[in-house]
Parts: C-alpha cells; structure tokens; sequence
C-alpha cells in the first residue's frame, strides 16, 4: 500500500514538476528567474523536512545554504576542486554544521528558533571576518568565474531538487515519516511506543542541512560573484518558512504552491511596485493565519480533493 502511494506522489507530483523545471528555460529566455524558483522549491522542502515532520521552526535555516556555498567556493578556491566534486564539500559543510547545532534540538518553540537564527548570524560573522580573508576572502566577495556555468548548474540544481522532493515522498510513505509525525506530536507516547526520539529527530535535522547545503553550492556555482552577505541573507530563510507555511508543511504538494504562487507574484508585482506587493503580501499571510493555519493544502481537503 505504502509503496502503491510513493509511486503515485512520483508520477503525478515529482516527475511533472522536474519535467517542467528542466524543459522550461529551453521556451523561457530569464534563467535566472527559473534558477531562483528551483532554489526556493528545494529550500521550501528542506524547511519541510524539518518543521513539517519534526514541529521545529528553522528562522536560521539560511546558515546551512550560506556555509554550502562557501563550502563549495573553498573547496574550489583553495583545493582546486571540479564543481561537481566541490558540492561534496558543500554537502559536509552543512552536515559538519548541524552536527556541531545538534544540542540546540533540546530547546524548542522560540527558543529553538532564536537559537538557530543567533547560529546562522555567528556563522556570517565568522566568514565575512577581515582577518580571514586570504581563506573566505572575508566582506569582500567571493568571484568563481572559472567555473562559471549556468546550464550546467541549473541542471545540477534541478537534480536536487528531484532528491529533495523524492525524500518528501519517502518522508510521506514510510514508517520513518511517521515515527517523526508521532514524534512532532508528542514525543513522550513516541518514545513509550519505541521510538527513538533522539534519533529520528537528529536525522530529519542533518537531511534538511544536506538540503540547503547543497542548493547553497549549486547557487555559489551559479552566480559565481557573490558577497557575504547574499548567502547569508535572513530572507532566504523567512521566504523558504512562509512559502512552506502558506502551502501547507508535512505535505508534498504544499511547499510547491507556496512557491509557486506567492514567489510568482512577487515576480508579478514585487520587483516594479513592492508597495503593492507588500499589501497583497501580508493580506495574503494574514488570511492564511486566520482561516487556513493549517495552509493552502487544507482548503482542497476541505473539498474532498485528497492533495497528498
């Protein structure tokens, strides 16, 4: 049965969403545009992995995509990697990075949440410091023009997102996903029932850091020019929470809606008129808050349109 519904979410969710990320730019001249919604896609899931399965709100998620991408610029830099071969130093950056956080799982509410943001910040500091800029180059930029290469790279960053989405899928369709639902729901029953908390909790943590990482090293590759500053942007996390959030978290579809929908009016309206597009933008979360808390997601259920 379990299996029945992973290779229905794979054929009607996960293929036509990378059949139309990969075939677009070739009938859509702006790249760059498609790029970022591949970038948000895959982070909107990766906060998915983590506050949708576990109930922990990640506003610090940014720290794991900026320490991917200057994984992936030092390994470059400094250890004359491949690109390919760099996103593996990319991958480790993040995982190294959630190891080291793995004690802040024993706060949680706001405390988790402040907690991580303080850790993305420290982790800005930390590479944009003068003192270190023959390693990280410091505030002054990273340039990868040698490596430049935004077809591949978008095909790269398309390939993540497809291991994203299929971990969703695993997460929705296996008892592993459900020990973490139990676990989010209350963690006490979980662990009188066999489940090891611990465990479960650690491993939905170092997958959505695997996550950012990697897309974080993807976008490095990407752009090639970048500052401190890019990668560790706190908007990279709120973006990611609310696109999550407004479609429905601890679902597949839902972070897809998010993205699509709000990324797709803030590329409407948000570039030429923010003023507009900041009144549509907080009527738009407040209803959400006030009628739809459980996200977009909800409102099909409530038509009986079973949206996995």
């Amino acid at each position: 049965m379990l299996r029945t519904k992973a290779l229905r979410h794979t054929l009607f969710i996960l293929l036509p969403v990378i059949a139309v990320a990969g075939l677009l730019p070739l009938a859509y001249s702006n790249q760059l545009l498609l790029f970022n919604f591949v970038v948000f896609l895959t982070l909107a899931q990766g906060v998915n992995i983590l506050y949708g399965f576990t109930g922990y709100l990640p506003f610090g998620y940014v720290g794991f995509f900026g320490v991917g991408a200057y994984g992936f610029s030092l390994a470059v830099m400094h250890l004359h990697l491949p690109p390919l071969a760099a996103l593996g130093a990319a991958a480790l950056a993040a995982v190294l990075l959630g190891l080291v956080l793995t004690p802040l799982l024993r706060l949680s509410g706001a405390y988790f949440a402040i907690a991580n943001l303080a850790a993305s910040q420290a982790m800005f500091q930390v590479v944009s410091n003068p003192n270190l800029t023959d390693i990280t180059k410091g505030p002054y930029g990273i340039s990868l023009a040698g490596v430049f290469a935004p077809n591949l790279s978008y095909g790269v960053a398309v390939a993540i997102l497809a291991l994203t989405l299929g971990t969703v899928i695993y997460l929705r369709n296996s008892r592993f996903g459900l020990a973490l639902l139990a676990v989010r729901e209350d963690s006490v029953t979980a662990a009188m029932a066999g489940i090891d908390v611990v465990r479960t909790r650690t491993l939905a943590w170092q997958l959505s850091a695997l996550v950012a990482g990697l897309i974080g090293g993807v976008f490095a590759w990407y752009v090639s020019v970048f500052y401190p500053e890019t990668v560790f942007s706190p908007e990279f996390s709120i973006f990611a929470i609310v696109f999550a959030l407004f479609g429905g978290v601890a679902t597949i579809t839902g972070p897809i809606l998010g993205v699509v929908v709000l990324y797709g009016i803030y590329n409407a309206i948000g570039i030429s008129t923010p003023q507009y597009f900041q009144l549509i933008y907080g009527a738009l979360i407040m209803g959400l808050v006030l009628f739809l808390p459980n996200g977009v997601v909800s409102l099909f259920r409530r038509w009986g349109i079973d949206v996995p």
